[in-house]
């Protein structure tokens, strides 16, 4: 089977998660904070904070925004649920904007309807999550004004981006939003096993994050309500949780990213490719804006509706580990419970009826991607 995805550990990825292994420290040493500062530095932001996992991530995030009872967080609807749980988490709730129809990201059309019109009735939302889908950043600069002309936090969730950019600048920099979110999953640009890393160019953010990945414990003197009352000693000073990178992820992620530029170029290689290798199907192509440079996480086709289970299932046949991203959240049992239906956000919608993810990763061969094309060709 060819997976639609999958990591690519070097010899060099190895020698250094075995010399934590070797190390004194296998948690909370200094491997985390060089990691930290190698994905903040290749993205331009002042900080990074990393934690085991991208939904760990957002938690932290939405919990430095101070999102808590009464708020609304808005996120898209064709996204992994952890978009939309990271506000169940802090009691919020949760509400969708429709995605444009080319980058299949938050439509500002949308948004700017949905904002004037909660601004009428007094229930703006607290935070907006835009998505950036595949590898393509979300129309940012439009999305940013918007939240801005209306007093709202943004936080980016761009768990597909790392390494691609909008406006000639990395994804990462929160230009346009107060945190960016990046994910490590193995199917991910990079990986850490699992992980995931916030950043921003506030400090108190940066912050607050840090402590609610560890417990809500400070160490600092001038963070605590008294002088400590002696070296061991340490006050929680918040409510947080045990969201730690331990440093053999860290070490994996902090030599996965001097790879990033060939990961990413290497993906933009096999894009190109199918782009031309597809051309004369019967199917969509993944569209690019020309104010973006995807990192290419991912290679969504679009195909009749009316023959999509049967190419899927013909693809699967052949030994090509198709995939699809993603259902819409708010058809999911659990947001159906709150009220949500389908009918309600029609253009993510129809893009689940259609969309297709094919095998795209570092390590695929020019060969089986000929393969993944042969297949596409018997099923189309």
């Amino acid at each position: 089977m060819i997976p639609y995805g999958r990591q690519d550990i070097s010899e060099d990825d190895l020698r250094a998660v075995e010399a934590v292994l070797k190390s004194d420290f296998l948690t909370q040493g200094p491997v985390v904070p060089a990691f930290e500062r190698a994905v903040a530095d290749g993205c331009g932001a002042a900080h990074g904070v990393a934690v085991n996992s991208a939904t760990s991530a957002l938690h932290v995030a939405c919990m430095a925004l101070g999102l808590g009872p009464g708020d609304v967080l808005w996120t898209v609807p064709n996204t992994f649920v952890a978009s939309a749980n990271c506000a169940i988490y802090c009691r919020a709730t949760v509400d969708f904007v429709d995605i444009d129809p080319v980058r299949f990201t938050m439509c500002p059309k949308a948004l700017a309807a949905k904002l004037k019109a909660a601004a009428a009735a007094g229930r703006l939302p607290k935070i907006i999550v835009p998505v950036h889908l595949c590898g393509q950043s979300a129309d940012m600069a439009a999305i940013g004004a918007l939240a801005r002309a209306h007093g709202v936090k943004v936080i980016e969730d761009a768990s597909h981006a790392i390494g691609a950019t909008y406006q000639g600048r990395p994804v990462g920099d929160c230009r346009y939003s107060d945190i960016c979110v990046f994910s490590f999953h193995p199917v991910k640009i990079i990986t850490t096993a699992e992980g995931g890393l916030a950043t921003t160019q506030d400090v108190g953010l940066a912050r607050a994050m840090e402590l609610a990945r560890s417990h809500g414990i400070t160490r600092e003197p001038d963070e605590m309500t008294h002088a400590p009352d002696g070296p061991w000693y340490y006050q929680q000073v918040t409510l947080g949780y045990n969201y730690r990178m331990t440093e053999m992820q860290a070490a994996l992620g902090l030599s996965q990213m001097a790879r990033l530029p060939a990961m990413v170029a290497r993906r933009a290689y096999l894009a190109a490719r199918y782009h031309r290798l597809l051309a004369d199907l019967p199917l969509t192509l993944p569209a690019q804006a020309p104010d973006t440079a995807s990192s290419w996480h991912l290679y969504v086709i679009q195909v009749d509706p009316a023959r999509h289970r049967a190419i899927f299932d013909g693809l699967r046949a052949q030994g090509i580990g198709v995939n699809l991203h993603y259902i819409p959240v708010h058809t999911q049992p659990y947001y159906a419970a709150m009220g949500f239906a389908p009918g309600m956000f029609p253009v993510a919608e129809g893009y689940y009826a259609r969309a297709i993810s094919i095998p795209l990763y570092f390590g695929l061969t020019d060969a089986a991607q000929d393969q993944v094309v042969a297949a596409l060709r018997k099923v189309l």
